[in-house]
């Protein structure tokens, strides 16, 4: 599909309701990626976080590794989170 739209001030660009209709993802407060793909070409896609799940299991290894006298386990955590709701 091709359509024609306009850039208005301060670089809006308003997606042609023909567009938006093919496409689900794009909805009111869509976070969007925009690329510069070629001098002349933009690529709009929808967002996609990156989650580190390196970073995340370590952080569960540590947590897990806590020993000790005053140590509380993460079910510890819940229970008493749960209890005060």
């Amino acid at each position: 599909m091709k359509t024609v739209s306009i850039i208005r001030d301060r670089g809006q660009l308003t997606i042609p309701d023909s567009v938006r209709k093919l496409v689900s993802w794009i909805t009111p407060q869509s976070v969007v990626t925009i690329s510069v793909v070629k001098s002349d070409q933009i690529l709009i896609t929808p967002h996609q976080k990156q989650i580190d799940w390196d970073k995340i299991w370590e952080g569960i290894r540590r947590s897990r590794a806590v020993k000790g006298k005053n140590a509380i386990s993460a079910i510890e955590i819940l229970q008493k989170d749960r209890q005060s709701h």
